[in-house]
């Protein structure tokens, strides 16, 4: 009977010092991955652009913000991009990005994270993926069928827009400098030791099989933060149809500098082929 008790001292004891461990690596894991920053750097007044700001409320009742740009009026029939932007700094930093996504002939809209710019509530894994769902609920609401919607995942956005397309049929998904996984991330940075702590976290590679979309991948080949080749064996685990668009010269977070107006018109290019444009057969 001793015995009895003493094993289930032990495995309580193992259960609580796993629980903690489980905890340690998770707020570890969220200040590493997670650099947000609080409030709204740019505003479209600023930029002198035509954008509403907005508050969604996610499935697990957090409030969100977005910035919703209704774009020309429509040189296609039906089109938005959802855009999903990387780890750091928050929406209002990719306006500008948005700006010529929304000249390519769509609305646009960029949500923050959970915890990130005008957003409540903390980031985590999960969370992202709900962020997510909340902003295509609300592009469904305004009159957008998910086969008129492209997803646009940046770096970690990537992973989010590939959670949120499997098993939905969007009209297509860019995915920009985006990894295979965290924990693939990790290996390149710190090795195996990383690696093991990083888990199972934003596992794309596992996910993109599930895929139903035309894909458009864009990479920097001197990428300094997500390694070219963990963007090439994602494209080789995805579905077909698939693209693969190497930007020579570009760095993690100058991919729109460097790649300039052939960057762009390849991404309208993309969109022209599963949006047409009005007239065109």
């Amino acid at each position: 009977r001793r015995s009895i008790v003493t094993g289930i001292v032990l495995l309580v004891t193992f259960g609580m010092l796993y629980a903690m461990l489980d905890s340690v690596v998770d707020y570890l894991f969220g200040s590493l991955v997670f650099q947000p920053t609080a409030g709204a750097q740019l505003s479209p007044e600023a930029l002198g652009i035509d954008a509403e700001s907005i508050y969604l409320t996610t499935e697990d009742g957090v409030k969100i913000h977005a910035f919703y740009l209704p774009g020309p009026s429509l040189a296609r029939a039906s089109c938005a991009v959802l855009f999903l932007h990387g780890n750091a700094g928050n929406s209002s930093h990719r306006l500008p990005n948005a700006v010529e996504l929304m000249r390519l002939g769509c609305a646009v809209l960029v949500v923050d994270y959970r915890g990130y710019g005008l957003s409540e509530g903390s980031p985590t894994e999960q969370g992202s993926y709900r962020d997510a769902r909340a902003g295509l609920a609300y592009l469904v609401d305004r009159g957008f069928p998910t086969r008129a919607i492209v997803l646009f995942g940046r770096s970690l956005g990537g992973a989010v827009a590939i959670d949120l397309a499997q098993d939905r049929e969007f009209a297509g998904v860019v995915l920009e400098s985006t990894f295979t996984s965290i924990a693939d991330v990790a290996r390149t940075v710190g090795g195996e030791f990383m690696s093991f702590f990083a888990g199972r976290r934003y596992d794309s590679i596992r996910k993109i099989a599930r895929v139903r979309s035309p894909l458009l991948f864009l990479h920097g080949d001197r990428d300094e933060v997500i390694d070219y080749d963990l963007g090439l064996r994602l494209f080789d685990a995805a579905p077909a149809p698939k693209q693969f668009q190497s930007i020579p010269g570009a760095g993690h977070n100058d991919t729109m500098l460097i790649g300039g107006r052939a960057y762009l018109e390849r991404i309208r290019r993309f969109i022209d082929e599963v949006i047409p444009r009005r007239g065109d057969s």
